[in-house]
């Protein structure tokens, strides 16, 4: 499936990617038509969700605070913890190569840790590879976090805690964490769909 999504983004584009995709059509011989890896242009990381949609809203009722604007991506994921009564609802079409339609960021309210929660398309039967990339990633002995099969949807509802993973620090802002998040379930659904 990421293999079928990467080649249609490459159909879509106008030879821009980013490096997690340049490495995947490396690894895998994906260029169309005679063209050459050195073809690509690989933008700056920083440039992945120039397209985000955000809205800030509250936890308890759902009600729409506001909707931000790109530039919302510099400020720290701290404010999260300064505002726990809010969720960040998150939309990019960059969320579509690894099988997510959109994401929540929030703080939860018990523990104080970060958490992002999301519908990942990948098959019931890979529960077992899922659990074991996680716990590879994770901090600790059992890193935490919730996964469930939805039947309804064909999805795995899947609850993160990101602070139980290698590398995320808390003074990234929500830009770097998104692409912390993204590098991770790219990584997450390459190696859960090889063979």
């Amino acid at each position: 499936m990421l293999k079928e999504r990467i080649q249609k983004l490459l159909e879509q584009i106008d030879g821009e990617i980013f490096e997690e995709e340049k490495e995947y059509i490396e690894k895998n011989g994906l260029l169309p038509n005679k063209k050459q890896i050195s073809d690509l242009k690989v933008n700056e990381p920083s440039a992945r969700f120039s397209d985000v949609y955000i809205e800030r809203s509250l936890k308890e009722t759902d009600e729409l605070i506001s909707t931000e604007a790109e530039s919302f991506l510099d400020k720290s994921v701290y404010i999260l913890k300064e505002n726990m009564a809010e969720f960040l609802y998150i939309e990019s079409k960059w969320f579509d190569v690894i099988g997510i339609d959109a994401m929540s960021l929030e703080v939860d309210d018990v523990f104080g840790t970060y958490e992002a929660m999301f519908g990942l398309k990948l098959k019931k039967n890979e529960e077992t590879k899922i659990r074991e990339y996680v716990k590879e990633k994770g901090i600790g002995e059992t890193p935490k976090y919730n996964l469930m099969f939805n039947q309804q949807d064909g999805l795995w509802d899947m609850n993160l805690t990101l602070n139980d993973i290698k590398g995320f620090d808390e003074n990234m802002s929500i830009g770097e964490v998104l692409r912390f998040i993204y590098k991770y379930l790219f990584q997450l659904v390459e190696k859960t769909e090889k063979k």
